[in-house]
């Protein structure tokens, strides 16, 4: 599991209001923090559903969760590979 703070665009205020973000992109930035989680297929779905349930607001910022294969890794250290290198 890795947390990094960073910076992103998107519509994170009020939903009545005009939002910075959709007018000027790129000037008007929010900090945010990005979590990314490495886990084996059969577990995606239940991550899911525990970050879903924990970490809903009902606002804007919520965040999203994007899932996508890993095709392989590798641990640069021990030249360990696939599962064992996790």
């Amino acid at each position: 599991m890795t947390f990094v703070e960073t910076e992103g665009t998107g519509q994170y205020t009020d939903q009545e209001k005009e939002h910075v973000s959709d007018k000027y992109p790129f000037a008007a930035s929010y900090r945010v923090i990005k979590l990314e989680i490495l886990v084996r297929e059969s577990h995606v779905k239940d991550v899911i559903k525990i970050i879903k349930q924990s970490g809903r607001t009902g606002y804007r910022g919520d965040g999203m969760i994007i899932v996508s294969p890993v095709d392989e890794v590798y641990k640069v250290r021990t030249d360990e590979k696939g599962i064992l290198a996790i």
